[in-house]
C-alpha cells in the first residue's frame, strides 16, 4: 500500500549569514512543498520473514588471511538460524502435495535442535501438532525454546547420537499411523531445495555475482547442496568447502563419534549431502570451534554458536592459502550464541554470572 504524505519544508534564513535585502528589514520566509511516497512492508505473518539474510565482513579474527572472508548471517532468521528456511519449505511443499494439513496432521522429526526450533515455529505459525525427538545431549536453550513454541520434546539417548532420534521418530510416526508424518529432514529434496531457490541466489546477488569459495558446516548437507546446485552453474570454478567435526569424521572416511559440534556431524553421509558437490572437507575440532565462537563474539561482536565456530576457522584456514590471496570466501554463520549459554561454550560465562553478588 502507497501512502502520501505532504511535507512541509520551512527554510528560515538566518541573518548570521544572508543579508536581507534593501527593500526589506525582515527576515523572508519561503514555504516548500513535496510529496513523499512510501511503500509498507509488512509481512501477512512471522513466515514472511524469512530468508534475505545480510552479509558481513570479518576484520579482526581473520588475520593472516590473504582472501576476503565474509559471513551469511543466517541467526537473522526469525527463530535465528538456517533452518527455518528448511521448515518453511517442508512444510509448505508437503501441503501443497497435500500430504499434511492443520488439524489433521501430527508432525514428527528428529532434530539437533535448530531444524526443531525452525518447525516450531512454523508449525505454531501454521497451526500443527508437532512431536520432536532429540538426543539429550543437545542444550537446554534448544529444549526450552522447542517448549515454549508449542512443541512435544521427546529425549533419547546421547550415545546413540542422531541415528538414536531417528529410530525414535520412527516409532513415533509408526503409532500414530496416517494422521503420522515424518518430515525427514536428512533425505527431503525439500530441504535442498530451499538453498537452491534463495540461499545460493542471495549470495549471487549480495556479492554481485563474486564469490570464489563457500564454506559451510554439513548437518543435513541441505545448505552446501542447494547452494552449490545454484551457485557452481554460474561460476563453475567456485569451491565448496564442507566443515565436519574431527572427532566424527564419517565425510572424510572415519568412523562416528561424539563431539562438541552442536548441529553438524550427524555421524552418517545424509541423503540431502551430494557429496559431488564438495570440493574439500575439513575437520575442525570441539575445542578450536568454541574458541573460535568466542573471539567472534568478543572481537568482531558476532553471536553465534559452535558450528559457525567451525566454519570460521576453516575459512580462515583456507583464507591463508597464497593461491587464494584476493579471492572472495562466503562462510554460512548457521545460528545464534544464545542457545548455547548453557553448554560448554559459555559454561564459564554461566558460572561467573551466577557467582556475580550485588554490590
Amino acid at each position: 500500500m502507497k501512502y502520501s504524505f505532504v511535507i512541509s519544508l520551512l527554510v528560515v534564513s538566518s541573518r548570521a549569514f544572508l543579508t536581507p535585502p534593501p527593500s526589506s528589514l525582515s527576515t523572508t520566509t519561503s514555504i516548500t512543498t513535496k510529496t513523499t511516497k512510501l511503500e509498507a512492508q509488512i509481512a501477512d505473518n512471522i513466515l514472511g520473514l524469512i530468508g534475505n539474510t545480510p552479509l558481513v565482513k570479518l576484520n579482526k579474527v581473520n588475520e593472516g588471511s590473504v582472501a576476503e572472508i565474509v559471513c551469511k548471517l543466517e541467526a537473522a532468521n526469525p527463530a535465528n538460524s538456517v533452518k527455518d528456511r528448511i521448515a518453511l519449505s517442508m512444510i509448505s511443499m508437503a501441503e501443497e502435495r497435500g500430504d499434511i494439513a492443520p488439524g489433521r496432521t501430527t508432525l514428527v522429526e528428529p532434530t539437533s535442535g535448530n531444524t526443531g526450533i525452525g518447525l516450531a515455529m512454523v508449525a505454531a505459525s501454521k497451526g500443527y501438532k508437532l512431536i520432536l525427538t532429540m538426543p539429550e545431549s543437545m542444550s537446554m536453550e534448544r529444549r526450552v525454546l522447542l517448549k515454549a513454541f508449542g512443541a512435544e520434546v521427546v529425549l533419547t539417548h546421547a550415545a546413540k547420537g542422531m541415528g538414536g532420534a531417528i529410530s525414535k521418530a520412527e516409532d513415533i510416526v509408526a503409532t500414530l499411523g496416517k494422521d503420522g508424518y515424518l518430515l525427514q529432514q536428512f533425505n527431503n529434496p525439500d530441504n535442498p531445495k530451499i538453498h537452491r531457490e534463495t540461499t545460493g541466489p542471495e549470495i549471487w546477488k549480495d556479492t554481485d555475482g563474486k564469490v570464489d569459495i563457500l564454506v559451510g558446516g554439513v548437518g543435513t548437507g541441505g545448505t552446501l547442496t542447494g547452494c552449490g546446485q545454484y551457485l557452481k552453474p554460474l561460476n563453475p570454478a567456485l569451491q565448496i568447502v564442507a566443515i565436519e567435526p574431527a572427532e566424527s569424521a564419517v565425510l572424510s572416511g572415519g568412523s562416528p563419534g561424539p563431539h562438541k559440534i552442536q548441529g553438524i556431524g550427524a555421524g552418517f553421509i545424509p541423503g540431502n549431502a551430494d557429496t559431488s558437490l564438495i570440493d574439500e572437507v575439513i575437520q575442525v575440532t570441539g575445542d578450536t570451534s568454541m574458541d573460535m565462537a568466542r573471539k567472534l563474539a568478543t572481537q568482531e561482536g558476532i553471536f553465534c554458536g559452535i558450528s559457525s565456530g567451525a566454519a570460521v576457522t576453516a575459512a580462515i584456514e583456507v583464507g591463508k592459502r597464497p593461491e587464494n590471496k584476493g579471492k572472495r570466501i562466503v562462510v554460512i554463520i548457521p545460528s545464534f550464541g544464545e542457545r548455547y549459554l548453557s553448554t560448554a561454550l559459555f559454561q564459564n560465562l554461566w558460572d561467573e554470572a551466577v557467582a556475580l553478588k550485588a554490590e
